[in-house]
C-alpha cells in the first residue's frame, strides 16, 4: 500500500470544487476532531464520508421521518448515547463523540467504511454511506494536503481481484450432456469454472478467505445452482435488492437477460457514470467459449435482482 505523502498546505485556505463554506468549514472541524483523537487518515475519512451520507457536512437543526429527533452534522439521536442537544448541534463535539463510538467498534480499521460507519450509525442500510466514500476521501486529500490516499484506501468497496483470477481456471469442467468427472468438483463445492462458482471464489477472496478453509464453501451454504441464488441468500437472512453495488452478485432468473434455465450470476465490478453496470462472470457465453471468464456491460435493470456481499463475512 502507498503512503501518503504529506504536501503540507494552510488547509483553511483551500477551496474544493462542488463544496461550500460551510461545508469545508465543517469538514476542517470533524477532521481536527479525529486528530485530537489520534486516528489515522482512515478513521478521520470515513468521519467525513459519515456526515456527508447524514448532513452534506451541514449543522442540521432538525431530523427526517425516520429520525425526527436527529441532529447536527451526524444526526444523532435523543437517546441519551451522544450528549445534550447542545452537544449535538456542536459540530466538534458531536465529531468526537462520532470518533470515541468509531473506536469502539470491534476490529473497525479492518471493516469496509460503510460498514464501519453503520456499525456506529445503525443506519437502516449499512451500506447507505458507500457512495460517498470517493469524495471523503478526495476532500480529506484537499484539506490534509496529502496524495496517495485512493491508492491506500481505494475508491469504495474494493474487490480484491480483478480480471481472471480464478486459481483453477485451467482445470477440466463438466461438458454439456456429459457425466462430470469426479475432479470437475471446486475447492468451494461447486463444478470448476461455472458461473457460481467464481462468484463464489470472489465472495471468498472479498472475505479474505482465498485458501482451505473456506469461509464461504457450498457444502456449508447449499447454494446450489444459480437459479437457487436468491432464495439462497434470503434463506441466510442477506440483503436483497434491485440497486447495484460494487462487490454484489448480479442474479439472473432463469431465461432473463439470455440466461440458461438453471440461471446465472455475475460479480458487479462497476457502475458507471451514465448506471449501467460492469459484471464479472464464468461462462457466460454458449459453446465454444463457455467456462471462459467475461466482462461485460449491462443495463442495472436487466439483472433480476442483485445480492449483496453477506456484512457476516466482512474481513
Amino acid at each position: 500500500m502507498a503512503t501518503p505523502e504529506n504536501r503540507g498546505p494552510n488547509a483553511s485556505a483551500v477551496e474544493v470544487p462542488g463544496y461550500s463554506g460551510e461545508q469545508l468549514h465543517n469538514a476542517r472541524v470533524v477532521i481536527g476532531a479525529g486528530q485530537a483523537l489520534r486516528l489515522n487518515t482512515k478513521g478521520i475519512a470515513i468521519g467525513v464520508m459519515t456526515a456527508m451520507g447524514e448532513s452534506s457536512l451541514l449543522n442540521l437543526a432538525h431530523g427526517d421521518a425516520v429520525g425526527p429527533d436527529s441532529r447536527g452534522l451526524f444526526q444523532q439521536r435523543a437517546n441519551g448515547a451522544w450528549g445534550s442537544d447542545a452537544d449535538r448541534m456542536n459540530a466538534a463535539v458531536s465529531s468526537a463523540n462520532f470518533f470515541k463510538a468509531l473506536q469502539g467498534v470491534d476490529g473497525w480499521e479492518d471493516l469496509r467504511p460503510t460498514i464501519a460507519a453503520h456499525r456506529v450509525q445503525r443506519n437502516a442500510d449499512p451500506y447507505h454511506y458507500e457512495k460517498y466514500w470517493p469524495e471523503a476521501l478526495r476532500l480529506v486529500s484537499a484539506l490534509l494536503g496529502v496524495t496517495g490516499l485512493q491508492d491506500c484506501y481505494g475508491t469504495g468497496p474494493r474487490l480484491t481481484g480483478r480480471g481472471d483470477d480464478l486459481p483453477w481456471r485451467n482445470s477440466v469442467y463438466c461438458q454439456l450432456d456429459t457425466t462430470c468427472p469426479a475432479a470437475a468438483v471446486s475447492p468451494l463445492g461447486m463444478y470448476n469454472r461455472e458461473c457460481v462458482d467464481f462468484a463464489l471464489w470472489r465472495l471468498n477472496s472479498m472475505s479474505s478467505s482465498t485458501s482451505s478453509p473456506w469461509k464461504l464453501h457450498n457444502s456449508l451454504l447449499g447454494l446450489g445452482n444459480a437459479m437457487d441464488w436468491e432464495a439462497g441468500w434470503q434463506r441466510h437472512g442477506w440483503e436483497t435488492g434491485n440497486e447495484p453495488r460494487v462487490g454484489a452478485i448480479a442474479f439472473f432468473s432463469p431465461g432473463v437477460a439470455g440466461a440458461g434455465k438453471l440461471g446465472h450470476v455475475g460479480v458487479v465490478s462497476a457502475i458507471r457514470s451514465d448506471g449501467r453496470v460492469t459484471i464479472e462472470e464464468y461462462n457466460g457465453k454458449p459453446p465454444p467459449n463457455d467456462h471462459r471468464y467475461g466482462i461485460r456491460s449491462i443495463r442495472a435493470e436487466e439483472a433480476s435482482s442483485y445480492l449483496y456481499f453477506p456484512e457476516a463475512f466482512e474481513p
